[in-house]
């Protein structure tokens, strides 16, 4: 047994130990994002004096204020947190922290970062360390100058950096380049084909923060829901957890004020503070040092594994969200096997959870490759407020799919998708979480292995995703262009390689009407099930208005 894995088997925060050849870095390295602060001074200037007839004084002026004026942000270093291969929790729930135990001996596990240059071709100073800053990997050594990007198409190269096994929390950290966020991607994969978490699981690496939603949690018997939070930062966290489920909010004691140390990872078991609540989600909220947060998610019934899964954030609450990559296998076997004892979670389905105390009612649409879907149960829901609810999607004919959800009232979604037909074999199960609008110069990074495909969304209108990939010697291939109307979903596979070189990760654009993306993973041959939504594109150059008055 490892230092890290005695530390949680204890019921303690675990640090992060990885090293690798570079030696080990400082902590300052691991300080977050940091945009800048900025502050406006009023200084209120009093005189006193004796006056003998107040009616000479001059009636006081009005204030003043300048124009508006726009300041720069400075760019910030840009972080990916990852979160460790999936690891089996270990005994019964006492309290809520979760002590773990060895996982299969197939399991594998990689993490797989790519950085991309500036217009000029320049990649940023990047590296992979731990959670307390040691030195991982380094992707690319600090440039000794910044090159000025000249007329014409951009000259994009990338850093590319793989590591396999991975064996605990990692930070993917990019220096700024010409006072912009550094674009960086990170992956984390993990697969196993034996053992209770037989499957695939993957997640985006994620740039910390203080406000984080998770569905898709489940703690009824057989299923096991692990919350991990990371904090890269040098400040503690102090973290609330929201617990919705079905009947309404749930009031757990222990959700408050759980204290995660920098450097260090804090894994909750939510059966501890919110035990048989098959649709559970979780509002994540930290003050002080800001925290990645991911739920390992995993089903066993009986002896028969059914799958393992990273759930990510998605959007946050809004009046409209939108999942892609719901990939949705043959309905007439889904339908038996979810008629089974125990496997009414084996299904594909839409989760809703509402945070206000209004209800809401729900139009669900669903487009696929020949347009609009029309959904069994309606496609109309409503939600009691403060509260999650199930939208089944048995029955729609198999292909991959566009969710699009949308209400009045400000909600959370995530949609369910599942692989295998039959009881007795290992299943799996994957979440796609609800993503925003693409634009310019998404970064993806890929696994090395498995099949790999890129789901692309277009509700309404008409737009053009724009992809190209990266291979592992750092090159930016040739962009293809895909035109989408509206009302469609496209599914692209990704070759393995391009040209010579080993597919590291794909840069992606969008224009014209909304189009959203998601990565779909699997084995060839075997039941396994990954979707991983596209996240952001790194913020260019940052202004803030500044009014001064006196």
């Amino acid at each position: 047994m490892s230092e890290d894995q005695k530390q949680a088997v204890d019921g303690k925060p675990s640090r992060s130990s990885g090293k690798g050849s570079s030696g080990k870095g400082s902590r300052s390295s691991n300080r977050g994002v940091v945009t800048g602060v900025l502050s406006a001074v009023v200084i209120l200037a009093a005189g006193g004096g004796a006056v003998a007839a107040t009616s000479m004084m001059p009636e006081p002026s009005g204030g003043t204020t300048m124009d508006i004026q726009q300041a720069d942000v400075p760019a910030g270093r840009a972080l990916g947190v990852c979160p460790e291969p999936a690891r089996l929790v270990n005994g019964t729930v006492v309290g809520t922290d979760a002590g773990f135990s060895p996982v299969s001996t197939t399991a594998v596990s990689a993490l797989n970062a790519v950085v991309l240059s500036n217009p000029a071709g320049t990649v940023p100073g990047s590296k992979v360390t731990s959670l307390e800053g040691d030195a991982v990997a380094e992707i690319a050594k600090t440039p000794s100058s910044t090159p000025t990007p000249t007329a014409g198409p951009p000259v994009l190269s990338a850093g590319v950096a793989s590591i396999s096994p991975v064996t605990a929390p990692a930070v993917v950290g990019a220096e700024p380049l010409g006072n912009e966020q550094a674009s960086l991607a990170a992956n984390l994969s993990y697969a196993a084909t034996d053992g209770d978490l037989r499957g695939l699981a993957s997640a985006q690496c994620q740039s910390p923060g203080n406000d984080a939603w998770l569905l898709g949690a489940n703690t009824a018997v057989g299923r096991t829901a692990v919350l991990n939070l990371s904090n890269a930062s040098e400040t503690p966290a102090t973290v609330n957890l929201d617990l919705f489920g079905e009947k309404g909010q749930i009031q757990a004691p222990g959700a408050r004020g759980l204290l995660v140390a920098p450097g260090t990872t804090r894994s909750v078991n939510l059966a501890g503070l919110a035990p048989s609540e098959s649709e559970l989600a979780v509002h994540v909220r930290s003050t002080g040092g800001p925290v990645a947060a991911t739920i390992q998610q995993s089903v066993l019934r009986g002896l028969a594994p059914g799958g393992v899964e990273y759930l990510s954030p998605g959007s946050g609450a809004s009046n409209l969200q939108v999942m892609s990559g719901v990939d949705i296998q043959d309905p007439a076997a889904t339908k038996a096997l979810a008629t089974k004892s125990g496997f009414a979670d084996a299904a594909p389905a839409l989760q809703i959870a509402v945070p206000g105390s209004t209800d809401a009612v729900v139009q669900v649409s669903l487009y696929g490759a020949n347009g609009e879907r029309k959904i069994p149960s309606g496609g109309v829901v409503t939600v009691k407020g403060g509260s999650v609810a199930t939208v089944n999607l048995e029955g729609v004919p198999a292909g991959t799919y566009t969710v699009r959800a949308s209400s009045d009232v400000a909600f959370v979604a995530s949609a369910r998708v599942t692989r295998g037909a039959k009881a007795e074999e290992a299943t799996d199960f994957a979440w796609s979480p609800s993503s925003a609008r693409l634009g310019s110069q998404h970064l993806v990074a890929v696994p090395r292995n498995g099949q790999r495909y890129l789901s692309f969304g277009v509700p309404e209108g008409r737009g053009t995703v724009t992809y190209a990939p990266v291979t592992a010697d750092g090159s930016v291939g040739k962009s293809v262009d895909v035109d989408m109307s509206g009302g469609t979903t496209s599914l692209i596979e990704l070759p393995s390689k391009s040209g010579d070189s080993v597919v590291a990760g794909y840069v992606v654009s969008a224009s014209g009407d909304p189009i959203y993306g998601a990565l779909v993973l699997g084995t060839q041959g075997r039941p396994d099930i990954s979707v991983v939504a596209i996240q952001d594109a790194a913020a260019g150059l940052e202004k803030v208005p500044v009014s001064v008055g006196y």
